[in-house]
């Protein structure tokens, strides 16, 4: 087991990647904490693992609610001791030319996405750096957090901007053991990404098939999405790593779109 008895929160974790990372990390013998906005499925996924023979807790966490993301943390480290692993994973997305995207929806975006992540990292780092065991910290950003799409503006901008905290919080985190990176995926057929077909189809006006086809997967090698399993196989690479060779760095897992 790669992570016995590591103590890992994973953000947006009731569905979709999220999911799929809590469940490898307790398969791996991580503790996993099933942080999400939506409490009632956060506390049936956390129901799945422990069943499955896992250790899993749910905590109700709004990731741009500063007084929420602290006491998440803060029932964590009381249940459990510490925390060992964040991923932060929660995110939406919202699809318009630039010139159409309000500023409510602008905000929003680079709230749940880049103050999400601040406020996690901020309240778990402290308990990272006490615990002389150090950690990692993982953030999802998307091939998107290297180039651009049509239609996304304040979702490319964000992304973009994790890479830039992950490299500060390496840097930082490097005296106390504590590790940084950002998982790049392509696109993952979710329920994020299942709206986004027929929302683009009617930005571009092009069929649903054509979204799929000549939008999203036309520069991939194979013409397939790329899986939660394969993003979850990567964010179990970054929290197992035994050394700090691979701290601030960024991993695309896209089928070949955008190759580094």
């Amino acid at each position: 087991m790669k992570l016995k008895d590591k103590i890992a929160i994973v953000t947006g974790a009731a569905s979709g990647i999220g999911k799929e990372i809590a469940t490898t990390y307790a398969r791996e013998g991580a503790k996993v904490v099933i942080a999400d906005l939506a409490l009632p499925a956060a506390e049936a996924t956390a129901a799945e693992l422990v069943k499955a023979g896992g250790q899993a807790m749910a905590v109700a966490m709004n990731v741009t609610d500063e007084t929420e993301v602290n006491e998440g943390v803060a029932a964590v480290v009381k249940a459990w001791g510490g925390v060992d692993i964040l991923v932060s994973n929660a995110g939406v997305q919202i699809v318009h030319p630039l010139e159409e995207f309000t500023l409510a929806e602008w905000k929003k975006m680079l709230a749940i996405h880049l103050d999400g992540a601040f406020l996690t990292t901020r309240a778990c780092l402290p308990h990272m750096y006490a615990s002389g065991r150090g950690g990692s910290i993982i953030y999802m950003g998307s091939v998107h957090s290297h180039e651009a799409s049509l239609l996304k503006a304040p979702y490319v901008t964000a992304k973009h901007g994790l890479i830039g905290l992950s490299k500060t919080v390496a840097k930082e985190g490097a005296a106390h053991g504590v590790r940084s990176n950002v998982i790049c995926p392509g696109f993952v057929r979710t329920p994020l990404v299942e709206k986004q077909i027929p929302e683009q189809a009617v930005a571009l006006g092009i069929s649903e098939a054509d979204v799929v086809k000549k939008v999203m997967l036309k520069d991939t090698v194979d013409g397939e999405f790329t899986t939660v399993q394969d993003v979850a196989e990567v964010a179990l690479l970054f929290a197992s790593f035994p050394s700090n060779a691979l701290t601030g760095q960024s991993l695309v897992v896209s089928h070949g779109w955008f190759m580094q």
